[in-house]
């Protein structure tokens, strides 16, 4: 699987929480490779299943979620600016002068308003969402014609290819997992499976972990994998806090995780020369895992991450090395010896 190419088409979709339609199509397509029963809810979550030959084998989920941040129309005011709101938790702090698109009845270019340096009396003062509003060039008349409340709102930025093995792109968060998966799907074409598996590309995790609650609970799985990203390391962050790109995948360790699925993803990293890290966290993993765990009568349950920096803007960044070796520990834990 060529998932520098996969990564830019999931990215390039919108798919804003609570309207991941064109974003889970896409997915949706990809999944039909690997996986029967291919559908898409009512609510935008993707599932699919890939059943092994062992009538005794149970039931894994993967998951990773197909939403990305982004804004939604609230207002437009009497001198055609459009006011928004956050869909997920977007960073204020790159908000100002950056250009938009409003997906309306027609897709509508805008740039948010900010005043300049010379004549702003606070240049630190990182602006409320409520206080920032989108200079799209209209009348009030005109902007009614092609935007309605409630349209979404993404940032405007590019797939781009950086050095080495690293891309960056809105929507990283969690397309990324998505290409895990699917790339580990790839690699279980040639293996027995050791579990039947269930795939799950799930809508609004970024507004609550909403959409797979309802999935967990339709397949009521025996133990489940969230694919999600992590925090990777910058100048000015703590080491502790974060990993390096490029330093494999990062195996969850919490309170709201099952030890036993840790430590044996670890072993199996370690057995399979996987380059890996530990992630600690101490009470909820802020995943899709901490709704899963929880779901029907309860859910073993671990977390597969791996670190991208800038996390929530539109410039994402993710080593793609990092995205294989999350697919090859996702491989070797659920997939025997190769078939003859």
């Amino acid at each position: 699987m060529d998932l520098k190419s996969v990564l830019k088409l999931l990215t390039e979709k919108v798919g804003v929480s609570g309207d991941e339609r064109d974003a889970s199509e896409a997915a949706a397509e990809l999944l039909k490779r690997y996986a029967e029963n291919v559908e898409i809810d009512s609510f935008g979550n993707v599932t699919g299943f890939v059943r092994s030959h062992d009538p005794d084998a149970e039931t894994l989920m993967l998951d990773a979620h197909i939403d990305r941040i982004g804004m939604i129309v609230t207002y437009i005011d009497d001198g055609g600016f459009v006011k928004m709101g956050s869909v997920g938790g977007t960073d204020l702090r790159i908000m100002p002068a950056q250009s938009v698109t409003i997906h309306g009845k027609r897709k509508v270019t805008g740039v948010i308003s900010t005043l300049p340096p010379h004549v702003s009396d606070d240049r630190s003062k990182v602006a409320e969402i409520g206080e920032l509003a989108i200079d799209v060039g209209m009348t009030r008349e005109q902007a009614k014609k092609c935007i309605s409340l409630g349209d979404r709102i993404t940032i405007n930025s590019d797939f781009r290819e950086l050095a080495g093995n690293r891309v960056s792109a809105p929507a990283v968060d969690d397309r990324s997992g998505v290409c895990a998966i699917l790339a580990a799907l790839e690699m279980l074409k040639k293996r027995k499976l050791k579990y039947n598996i269930a795939v799950s590309f799930s809508a609004q995790e970024e507004t609550g972990e909403r959409g797979v609650k309802q999935t967990a609970f339709r397949i009521r799985p025996d133990r489940a994998i969230a694919v999600d990203v992590s925090f990777g390391r910058t100048p000015d962050s703590e080491p502790r806090d974060t990993a390096e790109l490029g330093s494999g995948v990062m195996i969850g360790f919490s309170a709201a995780l099952d030890r036993e699925m840790s430590e044996s993803l670890k072993k199996t990293a370690e057995e399979k020369e996987i380059p890996f890290t530990i992630e600690v966290m101490p009470s909820n993993t802020g995943t899709n895992a901490d709704s899963i765990a929880v779901s029907a009568g309860g859910v073993r349950c671990c977390t597969l991450s791996f670190p991208i920096r800038y996390m929530h803007t539109p410039t994402e960044t993710v080593d793609i090395g990092d995205i294989e070796a999350t697919a090859r520990l996702i491989c070797e834990y659920a997939g025997g010896e190769e078939n003859a």
